[in-house]
């Protein structure tokens, strides 16, 4: 769909059909809140038993028979280390898929949001990634989700690619949750600290989405987004254990070699948002305030 057609159809109030895929997950479930009570959208939600993206002929048959104007992709293979042993299954989601749906939405002039990572990068800058740095994955996960990104813009290049890191929220399996977890189970964890990059509330990176899709003014191309500031993973479960209020549990600043992965991560992956605040007049919070704000949702929830 080119940016003129979306514009039209926006300009006359008509009712723009969204298609989340992976909707059970971090992400997919709080795009679901973002676009709550919004006129003018409607949600198509689907995860692995509404919608096979694997599938060509059932994606295909998806977006036509919806009239899907936007897919919103959150659906990956995200187990990094898992990734090492089963790449094959790991391709079929994260480049396989990814190419079943931007044949479907080029046929059927959908235009495709697709949620990318930091481990395209292999962590060797010392300054923030930009779009325009070279990707050099050090990781099977990392590989497949830049051979996906270039699937993508080579069948539909009008397609948005968000790249993000660190992904946290109140749902689903997580950092912030895995900590809040051992620090009430146990008296001593140990946390790498020779990571640095940011972390990213899915609340955020789901209320930018909506305001990229609102803007009246959709474009193409990679962009990067987490929440603002840099630390290591270390720094990421002292704060979330102090703002949980956990006090008994001792927190050890170890170096990755003394906690080895089958995955190699990057050892430094904080990522440059200039372009998407420039283009779409995002404000993205600061990590403390986004992860203070998650952590007194799920002390509400419990």
């Amino acid at each position: 769909m080119s940016q003129n057609q979306f514009l039209r159809r926006t300009n006359r109030m008509e009712t723009t059909n969204i298609l989340v895929t992976g909707s059970n997950g971090q992400l997919g479930k709080e795009i679901q809140v973002a676009f709550e009570n919004r006129q003018g959208y409607k949600l198509y939600c689907t995860d692995i038993n509404e919608l096979d993206i694997t599938d060509s002929k059932a994606v295909d048959n998806y977006i036509k028979n919806n009239t899907i104007n936007i897919v919103i992709n959150c659906a990956a293979y995200t187990a990094v280390d898992a990734a090492e042993d089963n790449a094959q299954l790991c391709k079929k989601l994260n480049v396989e898929a990814i190419a079943n749906i931007a044949q479907s939405a080029e046929a059927n002039n959908a235009k495709v949001i697709h949620i990318s990572t930091d481990y395209v990068f292999d962590g060797c800058n010392f300054k923030p990634y930009t779009e325009e740095d070279t990707p050099a994955p050090k990781s099977v996960y990392g590989t497949t989700k830049l051979e996906g990104e270039k699937r993508l813009l080579s069948i539909a290049p009008d397609s948005i690619i968000i790249r993000t890191s660190w992904l946290y929220s109140p749902h689903g399996k997580n950092f912030v949750k895995t900590m809040i977890r051992l620090g009430e189970e146990k008296d001593s964890i140990n946390v790498v600290c020779d990571q640095i990059g940011t972390p990213t509330s899915a609340t955020d990176l789901a209320n930018a989405i909506y305001t990229i899709i609102d803007s009246n003014k959709i474009g193409k191309g990679i962009y990067h987004f987490s929440n603002e500031g840099a630390i290591s993973w270390y720094d990421f479960a002292k704060a979330i254990h102090r703002l949980c209020g956990i006090k008994n549990c001792n927190i050890n600043p170890i170096p990755s070699r003394l906690y080895p992965t089958p995955a190699q991560r990057p050892y430094y992956s904080v990522l440059d948002k200039s372009k998407i605040k420039d283009t779409f007049h995002i404000v993205i919070p600061y990590w403390e305030s986004s992860l203070e704000k998650c952590i007194n949702n799920l002390k509400i929830n419990s």
